[in-house]
């Protein structure tokens, strides 16, 4: 499923957060957003979840302005990993992950044996079945991303928005998580920190920063050791990696200089786009 955020601004708190961005996500591609802490990334994901209201601008699911689709038919579309969750009332992890099917049918009634069927594959797929029992409550934080990714798995949608889902998470969980992603074949928009983890597993990146879309393309075009002292700040030196020979960043030092003028946005273009039929 594509989607086509166009001329978007938001407003938070009588601020403007995210000003005129225009991002198109082909069908099946991963597209990482990176950006310094209050770059809008967020917010970004929260206006293209349909969780908040853009000020100005749309977001398209094929075509369709996701505003005239009911929360039913929008949570059969777009499945979501936020930041934060609530930790108020006690649930066991299987009966997390079971939320996700409430925009299958779920309701308030039984569990089906598929759905059930379903929340344990997807817990599996996300390496957290022997938590299945214990109550979310009590997990930590790496504990409770998994869960939180197995819950958006087990909504079965063909679009998953994730905020920084690699957050708690040790190194090793890190790639894991990123390869599953990746093995999905859905089309992903995932906000995270980590440059050289971004270069290595998206299709595109979208550089923000105060608000506004600096940079879009493939991470090889993109992310180059001017734009990380322009948009974050820190010097660092690109080295080619001595197996794959794909650029990766060592991050030096604060930068001292004044930051150069912001790059040029570059338009993603993916290698092989789908055609509709005519």
């Amino acid at each position: 499923m594509r989607v086509d955020i166009v001329n978007l601004t938001a407003h938070r708190g009588g601020r403007t957060v995210l000003t005129d961005v225009n991002v198109r996500v082909p069908s099946g591609t991963v597209l990482g957003l990176l950006g310094p802490n209050g770059s809008g990334k967020s917010t970004l994901l929260r206006v293209a979840s349909g969780l908040s209201a853009p000020s100005a601008g749309r977001v398209d699911l094929d075509g369709t302005d996701l505003r005239t689709l009911k929360r039913g038919e929008l949570a059969r579309r777009v499945a979501v990993m936020a930041q934060e969750h609530s930790e108020e009332f006690e649930i066991s992890v299987l009966d997390m992950v079971l939320l996700g099917r409430i925009p299958h049918g779920r309701g308030y009634g039984r569990d089906s044996d598929r759905d059930i069927a379903v929340a344990q594959h997807a817990l599996r797929r996300a390496g957290a079945a022997s938590l299945a029992e214990r109550s979310f409550s009590a997990l930590s934080g790496g504990e409770r991303q998994r869960v939180l990714f197995a819950r958006a798995l087990a909504q079965d949608t063909p679009v998953l928005i994730l905020d920084e889902p690699t957050n708690h998470l040790d190194i090793a969980h890190q790639i894991e998580l990123l390869d599953l992603i990746r093995s999905t074949d859905r089309t992903v928009l995932i906000a995270l920190h980590d440059l050289n983890l971004a270069a290595r597993f998206c299709d595109a990146v979208g550089v923000l920063a105060d608000g506004r879309l600096l940079s879009l393309g493939a991470p090889q075009e993109v992310l180059h050791t001017g734009l990380i002292r322009s948009v974050f700040g820190v010097e660092s030196t690109a080295v080619a990696h001595p197996r794959s020979g794909d650029q990766h960043f060592i991050f030096d030092s604060r930068s001292t200089v004044p930051t150069d003028a912001p790059p040029p946005v570059h338009q993603f273009v993916p290698p092989q786009e789908e055609t509709p039929a005519p």
